[in-house]
This record gives structure tokens, C-alpha cells and sequence, in this order.
């Protein structure tokens, strides 16, 4: 910047954006000068290097107002768990699938665990429907981000909100003006959750 700038020639960008073209290094800081402004390389690989006329103060303190404010704005992405059992009852399924359905209206993924026991280990196809049930239920808030796969005794899927939902639950977050959660430290629903460390899950119970 300015007197730092090392190169014999530039070229000048005005405080518009406007294209001077290219001058001697000292023409450059002369026409900084005579307007009080910064002379600022931008492009300082170019040959000759991209300088621009610009408040160097002012542009930096709107540089961190901007970034503060996408900082206030994101919603970091959390992931919910959601276990069932192949059997569920139909009343916990329909409780488990509001959860699922609040979480993505929250701009949450969610991954959810089928639970073999026993014998269902050999009957796969059972947690597969439920989950390919489920997709179908909540399809206009989320889609499937990755496809049921057989984990051990286990059957994992994991949804993602549309990006229209998440971009709702961003404005609603803003709007109530309030931080981005940390997938750290939020709080699990009372009863039904529980934060399990630091990986930022929130696991729920099948409460069979």
C-alpha cells in the first residue's frame, strides 16, 4: 500500500472503478495524494500489478461490518439423530416423525438409525421400508442426502432440509435476531434428547 508498493509501474483503478490505465508508481501516489485517498495494490501478481484508489481505513472497517453480519446471518448445519426399531409402535412412529419433521423445518440434517434386535437382523427389508416410508412422508421438507445403508445392526439414512426451508429457518433466526447455535453447546429438547458431546448430534430415543 502506498509507499510499500515496490513496483516502477501499475495499473490504476479509480475510487469508481473506473480504468486510468497504466502509470509511473510515483504518478500513481501523486493522483492518491491530490484526492486523500489510499493508493491500494489488489492484484499484486499482475504484471504490472492492479492498484486501486480507495479510503483504506473505511474499506476495512466495512470489510469486518460485512463479515460480521454473514457471521450473525449463518446457521451452522446441525445433525439430529433419530433411532427407531423396525417394528415401532405406530403412535412413536408418528411422535418420531414430528421430531424428524421439526428438525428439518429447523434447517437441521437428520440422520436416522434403524435398530435391529435378535432376529430382525435377518429381515433388512424391514428398515429399509420404514425409512423409504418416512422419505416419502417428509419429501416436501427434506430429501435424502444419503441412501439407506446396513451399519452392523443398524440401518442408517440421513435428510437434509431443501435449501428453501434452510434459507427460512436462516431468516427466522435473523429475524428473531439471534446467534448462529453452536453445535456444541444447544440445548436438547427436554425429555426426548440428549447432546452426546462433540461431534453436535442430538440422538433421539426409540423409547421402546
Amino acid at each position: 500500500m502506498n509507499e510499500q508498493i515496490r513496483a516502477r509501474e501499475v495499473r490504476l483503478v479509480g475510487p469508481e472503478g473506473e480504468q486510468v490505465g497504466i502509470v509511473p508508481l510515483e504518478r500513481a501516489l501523486q493522483l492518491a495524494a491530490d484526492v486523500d485517498l489510499d493508493l491500494v495494490e489488489v492484484a499484486p501478481m499482475a504484471r504490472p500489478p492492479v492498484c486501486k484508489l480507495m479510503d483504506f481505513g473505511k474499506f476495512k472497517y466495512e470489510s469486518a461490518l460485512k463479515a460480521r453480519e454473514a457471521r450473525r446471518n449463518q446457521q451452522q448445519t446441525v445433525i439430529k439423530e433419530m433411532k427407531l426399531r423396525p417394528k415401532i409402535d405406530p403412535h412413536d412412529y408418528e411422535t418420531k416423525k414430528g421430531h424428524v419433521v421439526r428438525f428439518l423445518k429447523a434447517g437441521d440434517k437428520v440422520k436416522v438409525t434403524i435398530m435391529f434386535r435378535g432376529r430382525e437382523q435377518s429381515r433388512p427389508e424391514l428398515g429399509y421400508r420404514l425409512l423409504r416410508r418416512l422419505e416419502s412422508e417428509i419429501s416436501e421438507l427434506g430429501y435424502v442426502e444419503a441412501a439407506p445403508k446396513q451399519d452392523g445392526r443398524n440401518m442408517i439414512m440421513v435428510l437434509a432440509p431443501h435449501r428453501a426451508v434452510k434459507a427460512s429457518a436462516v431468516a427466522a433466526t435473523a429475524a428473531r435476531g439471534g446467534a448462529p447455535r453452536d453445535r456444541d453447546t444447544e440445548a436438547a429438547p427436554a425429555g426426548t434428547a440428549q447432546a452426546a458431546g462433540d461431534t453436535g448430534t442430538v440422538a433421539e430415543n426409540s423409547g421402546e
